[in-house]
């Protein structure tokens, strides 16, 4: 057996399994908008998508047989991109008959899906709620016509309302809706209109980005073929706009949950793919590009098409590709998610890591205190809002040393 399959047979301290989830990458899209930095692909024909989506069901299959993930239920099954709607109603039927047919899912499993709001209709919204989702997650980013135009969006506004009504007489459990602040051609007029509008449609959550443009975004090219900088807003704007929106939603009633959502509070509200993957829990990441977690072992999927699937035609494990993450590692890792979660209590680390991280990260709360960014307490850890808006650019302080690369802003 593959020695880093033998890792994941089962947790070193020999307690029980945490809980498991599956990420399913679906990498199509009708368009690909110049922000996107994911690994999709806009012009596979019907037989490669096919192809593909059998690669897909095969590699889960792996998974139900492997000695640390057979006989565990799914927690969770997160349908990621992309774009998931991109997929009919028969595609999604058989590859989630596929999944099922070697997998049980718990009686509370939460089943999430990621839409562009132009794929949908009422059928498709049918059939996604069919296969298990009870998370609706559209991707409207902004409700300005002339924004998502100038920033490669393949949906417009009317697009947006109608999958709206057709979502909520489906009748999911809930809706998420995503936005990004700081888009090219926004202004702050269309941003209020933008959070208004959000607000009138009274989702159950809200995610809200600030815009980056990594090196591999349409944007980024064209600003290096041109020499000229694209419109993006700068950070202090970003966050300003960030900020804006969480103040509308909590004078509406909902309550700010990390650094990019707002949710309201009531008792159905929860996202467990983000609290268990926040908390290192298990999740297998099926598809290319995708992420896994298992027990400290932590890997990625080919990041190619071409790579992707001759390997999974052959048996060959993706979990070759895997790499132990030591114990330091894997406790500043569970840190740095929970800090975007905006409050982070000790106890739970001196239980789970047997480290005091009040102490062990004292030289760098410190300072972040002294700015005014968060709280340290004695039981715990608080950022403040003005910290909660520049979170991301915060956690490298805590990387170990050669990894403290990641962005200032």
């Amino acid at each position: 057996m593959d020695a880093a399959v033998e890792k994941i047979r089962s947790p070193a301290d020999g307690s029980a399994p945490s809980p498991l989830g599956l990420y399913l990458h679906i990498p199509f899209c009708r368009k690909r908008c110049k922000f996107c930095y994911y690994r999709i692909y806009t012009g596979k024909n019907s037989d490669e998508i096919e192809t593909y989506l059998s690669a897909l069901a095969r590699e889960a299959s792996m998974y139900a047989d492997a000695p640390r993930t057979a006989g565990r239920p799914l927690h969770f099954v997160y349908f990621g991109g992309g774009t998931p709607s991109y997929l009919s109603a028969d595609q999604l039927k058989r590859l989630m008959d596929g999944i099922g047919n070697r997998w049980s899912r718990t009686d509370d499993c939460e089943g999430t899906f990621e839409c562009e709001p132009g794929t949908l209709r009422k059928g498709k919204l049918e059939a996604i709620k069919a296969i298990g989702t009870t998370r609706l997650s559209l991707g409207i980013e902004h409700f300005d016509d002339e924004v998502l135009v100038e920033n490669g969006r393949a949906h417009k506004s009317m697009e947006i309302q109608r999958s709206w009504e057709w979502a909520r007489e489906v009748g999911f459990a809930q809706i998420n809706i995503d936005l990004i602040a700081g888009m090219v051609g926004d202004t702050d007029a269309k941003w209020k209109d933008t959070v208004e509008k959000a607000l009138a449609l009274d989702p159950d959550s809200v995610t809200i980005y600030q815009m980056e443009l990594p090196a591999n975004s349409t944007y980024a090219r064209e600003s290096r073929e041109s020499g000229e900088a694209p419109h993006v807003a700068d950070w202090p704007t970003k966050r300003r706009c960030v900020d804006y929106a969480f103040r509308q939603f909590e004078a509406a009633g909902y309550l700010v949950a990390s650094a990019y959502t707002v949710v309201k509070p009531h008792g159905d509200n929860r996202f467990v793919y983000r609290d268990a993957v926040w908390h290192g829990f298990d999740m297998i990441g099926t598809g290319v590009s995708s992420f896994s977690h298992l027990d400290g072992v932590h890997y990625q999927n080919h990041d190619k098409w071409e790579d992707y699937i001759p390997p999974l035609d052959t048996g060959d494990w993706p979990l070759a590709r895997a790499f132990a993450t030591s114990p330091e590692q894997r406790l500043i890792r569970e840190f740095v998610l929970l800090l975007k979660l905006g409050r982070l209590e000790a106890a739970h680390f001196q239980e789970r890591h047997g480290v005091n991280v009040l102490e062990r990260f004292g030289s760098v709360l410190a300072p972040l205190a002294s700015r005014g960014f968060l709280i340290v307490e004695r039981d715990g850890i608080t950022l403040t809002r003005e910290g909660l808006l520049r979170v991301d650019s915060l956690l490298p302080e805590f990387f170990e040393p050669q990894y403290r690369n990641g962005r200032r802003s």
